[in-house]
């Protein structure tokens, strides 16, 4: 017998009155998606139960805020319990949309649905279709990708496992569609098979990019260089006019700002493109983005605009130091492993990192259970199981709710007594009237084990000392931040605790001259910082953004007035 025909992910419609002229609507779609539709919120739950049985994923549901049996709030939030990876865009027809608008806009605010919007009143609604095509892009986003571009191939043993989680979290950050293969499937067996035939040597995990002879990568690192090159690209005898050390939000509006603007520009990030940010599932609070937008498209949609205006990215690549002009006019050397790039300016946006736990027994378990952000590629791994996020600031907020599209449930651990002091207000509503999502407070990790990946953990309470075993297979740890600043040189003056110092924050005793540094520049002139890694920034992804782009404003000024007759290599060699 032959086997049935694999449906297409399906959009369901849940409407008494309208549903045919939103079929009539949706009906562009149904080339990648089929058309389902309920005339009840009840109706509607059975059909989502079958689909998920069935095996059909239910990127969108589409819900009319006017239905005959129950509140559309309360026909969501059943929705969102049985089928929580699927996005919920409530429309209103004109007639009703002035009178419910801010009720469901409110309900919306607290995270209730994806999408609030009015019905189409003809054709060609683009606005409707833009929040349509947002919210498929999104769950796209998190579902196994239909056409790979990296194929990623295991041999299903424990010791490459870590290896695995740390290149699927890279490529995934830097928007690379990839598949997963054990090495006795049929892809696994072809792609080891191309590997023996080109001479590689054996090994695990083995990744095939983009029609690349198949290699063996022992990290992300590996992969970076394989797909994105090495700094030494950049000609040792040109000098550029900037180079952005990092890729977060500051480093890459420095960047957009820099090359669009005619400086030759050259971006270095030790990891992926994003920084701390591109780990975010949804950022709601973003300017310009009404139903958010996940930390790796912005990223990876400011690199495309970066480099649409000349910017030069090599990604993978830390910063291992800085060499300061050792005369006026001669260019700031940044160096690593990888090359060495020369540049009459430099803007500091290497960021922070998450601090360490400190639980010696746990650290053991890192890519078996945890891990140091959020690592969203691990979201869909946590399907059916709990999972712990240990942070209270935005990033945890927005790492417990994505995950609790997957995870059977989420419980955020937080030291302090509340959130509100770390976490933005929208976030804290969400996460609380989420019915997979608990707030522990007073709290802390303290221990944990299992016996090959992490099945459980000690918690704490601070006050009481009372501690308890909680289980868990993930443990998601976003603690606060330490500057990325052990490469930049002594001659960089750096607060107390260890951010980068600018403008008047600098010392009198460090300043250049009569004057205090610009706003935005160190105590070295022609070197800037701006984003987490300085002294007194805000840690949020828009004023981040606002400072690398108001870097450009200081660089100019400070290129204007360097010698344009050349500079002198390491060997005194003067170089035009």
């Amino acid at each position: 017998m032959p086997e049935p025909l694999k449906r297409l992910p399906t959009i369901v419609v849940v409407s008494p009155e309208h549903a045919d002229l939103l079929v009539d609507q949706l009906s562009r779609y149904v080339h990648d998606y089929d058309l389902e539709v309920a005339r009840s919120a009840r109706e509607g739950l059975h059909l989502l139960m079958a689909l998920r049985d069935g095996g059909t994923p239910v990127p969108l549901v589409v819900i009319d805020s006017s239905l005959d049996d129950v509140d559309v709030v309360d026909a969501v939030a059943a929705l969102r319990i049985k089928s929580p990876q699927s996005r919920r865009l409530v429309v209103s027809h004109y007639e009703v949309f002035r009178s419910e608008s801010k009720r469901l806009v409110t309900a919306m605010a607290r995270g209730a649905f994806d999408g609030y919007h009015l019905m189409p009143r003809g054709v060609r609604d683009e606005e409707f279709h833009h929040s349509v095509t947002d919210l498929l892009a999104d769950w796209g986003s998190t579902a196994d990708p239909e056409v790979a571009s990296i194929h990623l191939v295991v041999d299903g043993t424990d010791a490459a496992r870590p290896a695995v989680v740390e290149i699927k979290d890279f490529l995934a950050r830097m928007g690379m569609p990839t598949r997963k293969h054990l090495a006795e499937s049929d892809e696994g067996r072809r792609i080891v098979a191309r590997h023996a035939e080109a001479g590689g040597t054996p090994g695990f995990p083995l990744v095939e990019a983009m029609g690349r002879e198949p290699f063996v990568a022992a990290s992300a690192h590996d992969v970076a260089v394989a797909i994105y090159g090495r700094p030494d690209q950049v000609d040792v005898n040109t000098v550029i006019d900037l180079a952005v050390v990092g890729a977060g939000p500051a480093g890459l509006a420095a960047a957009v700002y820099g090359a669009s603007e005619g400086l030759s520009t050259v971006v270095l990030e030790a990891e992926a493109t994003g920084g701390q940010a591109g780990t975010s599932s949804k950022i709601r609070n973003y300017l310009g983005f009404p139903h958010g937008i996940s930390g790796q498209r912005l990223a990876q949609r400011a690199r495309v605009q970066a480099v649409r205006f000349g910017a030069e990215f090599y990604t993978g690549w830390p910063v291992t130091s800085l060499d300061l002009p050792t005369a006026h006019g001669d260019p700031f050397v940044v160096n690593t492993d990888g090359g060495a790039v020369r540049a009459r300016a430099v803007v500091v946006a290497s960021g922070v990192s998450y601090r360490k736990l400190g639980v010696e027994e746990l650290e053991s378990y890192l890519g078996r259970g945890l891990h140091y952000g959020a690592v969203m590629s691990m979201a869909r791994a946590m399907e059916g199981r709990p999972a712990v996020v240990v942070g209270g600031g935005n990033s945890a907020g927005q790492a417990a709710i994505h995950l609790a599209r997957f995870a059977s449930e989420v419980t955020i651990v937080v030291r302090r007594g509340s959130l509100t002091a770390t976490m933005s207000r929208y976030l804290i509503d969400d996460v609380e009237s989420h019915p997979r999502i608990r707030i522990v407070t007073s709290t802390e990790v303290v221990g944990g084990g299992g016996q090959v990946d992490l099945e459980w953990i000690t918690l704490r309470n601070v006050e009481t000392g009372e501690e308890q075993r909680h289980e868990t297979r993930g443990l998601f740890l976003l603690l606060g931040g330490e500057p990325h600043c052990e490469w930049l040189p002594t001659g960089v003056a750096l607060g107390p605790r260890g951010y980068v110092l600018t403008g008047r924050d600098v010392p009198r005793e460090a300043w250049g001259s009569d004057v205090p540094p610009g706003d935005l520049e160190t105590s070295v002139p022609g070197l800037f910082a701006v984003g987490d890694v300085r002294s007194g920034s805000m840690k949020r992804v828009a004023t981040a953004s606002g400072e690398g782009a108001s870097a450009i404003a200081l660089v100019h000024p400070w290129l204007e007035q360097l010698p344009t007759v050349g500079f002198h290599t390491a060997e005194g060699e003067l170089v035009p």
